[in-house]
């Protein structure tokens, strides 16, 4: 065996030629060689006479540099890949692969065209791709140019309270907290009790640059054209622009502020006591005050971009969630599993088959408008406790199954406990024995549940089962 044999043989092929010269040696016999190499006896005495007539280079397999026997055609690769090239150059591998076999009657393994397009250069593995660089973007050169938002969930009273959302407003240009709003889930109404502290405070900033969350992007289009959120409708209304982040590191000013706040606040709201949201947010002005002192950089420019809210820009009608909802012939109006009754009056009569305008306050209280003028109506709350198909974002998910729970338990004790008339007129619910040498009754755990709602629908069955009779009804039910 050359130099360029030894170069290019693989390690199992040098293994098998020191067990083939031992055994030819007399140092190994072949049924221990077979065992180590994995092959037959007959095999290795077949290696044995091919290395003793053409030395080490009779054991070199003889597929090397053989195309295999199951390689595909090189004209049908030529097909491919002409096909690829013309109409798939952009495509993935994958995507590829399915469109020759859709429109072409091409199949192939999705790793043979993502093999055959790399050697062509038409696609480039992740791992050999150039890194993108994201280069630092500049801080604005004035206090409220652009204010970054966002919101953390986070355990902000530990173990003291439930974890809950806090609302973070960062000016670009300082790296200065603005406004901290705790809340319960990162929704619309939240961040319109946030922006509207902060408008009252500052004024309106240029811009409001936020991540792509539902309340500030929608997640639905019609016709081609993407909607508008209420969040972005509200900030139109005020002339404030909205911009949404294309990552994380975009907005990292207020992503940097989240880490510091997931620390410092925490211990500060330990150390006070604090364990509920009215009272965070009440100390929030103080806690911001300090880490504007200790954090807060100065801007470039000493002008201020905030504008003042103008006399007309009425926040309480700005801030509101607004719908339109189709007047039924009955004179009412379905909106979030509600029905409201409108009055009858001839200018309500005129509104039938049309669409009014349903506001809503983060107060609770709805309006139902026709022409900016509210009209009269009574709620008709036949569907409320009825929640079907609800649209729930990722980031409020937790919060949903959390109150989900609750509300489950809620309507379990209402009917474990309730009324006889209620529960099919059925044996009262057996209260759960006491604690060995205790008086106070154990907690009325999961099984309990379980065997009364058996016991529950057991006599709902013997209830309903109809007494037999002699006759042809009976017989025939039977």
């Amino acid at each position: 065996m050359n130099g360029r044999d030894l170069i290019t043989a693989t390690m199992r092929e040098l293994e098998r030629v020191k067990v083939i010269e031992a055994v030819i040696e007399g140092r190994l016999r072949c049924f221990q060689a077979a065992e180590r190499l994995d092959l037959c006896e007959r095999q290795i005495s077949r290696l044995c006479r091919r290395y003793e007539a053409d030395g080490p280079a009779g054991l070199v397999s003889g597929k090397r540099g053989k195309p295999s026997n199951r390689e595909l055609p090189i004209d049908l690769r030529a097909q491919a890949m002409a096909l690829v090239r013309e109409r798939y150059a952009d495509f993935g591998p994958t995507l590829a692969c399915e469109k020759l076999a859709e429109c072409h009657g091409i199949r192939l393994a999705r790793e043979t065209v993502r093999r055959w397009m790399r050697d062509a250069g038409l696609w480039v593995p992740r791992r050999q791709r150039t890194p993108k660089i994201h280069q630092p973007r500049a801080r604005r050169a004035c206090l409220g140019e652009l204010v970054q938002i966002d919101g953390s969930d986070h355990p902000w009273f530990e173990d003291r309270a439930p974890a809950c959302t806090l609302l973070v407003y960062v000016d670009d240009a300082t790296s200065q907290i603005m406004a901290l709003h705790f809340t319960a889930t990162e929704s619309t109404f939240g961040y319109f009790e946030a922006t509207r502290a902060y408008l009252e405070r500052y004024g309106k900033p240029v811009a409001f640059y936020s991540d792509r969350a539902s309340v500030f992007r929608p997640t639905y289009s019609r016709n081609g054209a993407r909607g508008v959120t209420q969040f972005g409708r509200a900030m139109y209304e005020l002339n404030i622009d909205t911009f949404c982040a294309n990552s994380s590191p975009a907005k990292g000013r207020v992503e940097r502020a989240h880490l510091t706040l997931q620390d410092r606040l925490v211990k500060e709201l330990r150390l006070r006591g604090i364990q509920t949201m009215e009272a965070a947010n009440a100390y929030a002005a103080a806690f911001k005050a300090a880490y504007n002192a200790r954090f807060a950089k100065p801007p470039r420019s000493t002008f201020d971009a905030h504008r003042p809210l103008r006399d007309d820009e009425d926040l309480d009608a700005i801030l509101t969630w607004r719908v339109q909802r189709k007047v039924s012939d009955s004179l009412t109006v379905l909106n979030d599993l509600t029905i409201y009754l409108l009055e009858e009056t001839e200018a309500s009569r005129k509104l039938i088959g049309h669409y009014i305008d349903v506001w809503e306050y983060p107060d609770g209280r709805i309006e139902l408008r026709a022409d900016g003028v509210a009209l009269p109506y009574l709620p008709y709350d036949k569907l409320a406790e009825i929640d079907q198909g609800a649209v729930v974002e990722h980031k409020r998910l937790g919060h949903a199954l959390q109150v989900a729970q609750a509300m489950q338990a809620q309507r379990d004790n209402r009917r474990v406990s309730g009324s006889p008339s209620r529960t099919n007129r059925g044996a009262a619910v057996r209260k759960p024995a006491a604690l060995p040498g205790t008086k106070k009754p154990r907690a009325f755990t999961q099984a309990d549940l379980n065997e009364t709602i058996l016991q529950l629908a057991t006599q709902h069955t013997k209830q309903l089962k109809p007494a037999s009779k002699p006759g042809r009804r009976s017989a025939r039910a039977h």
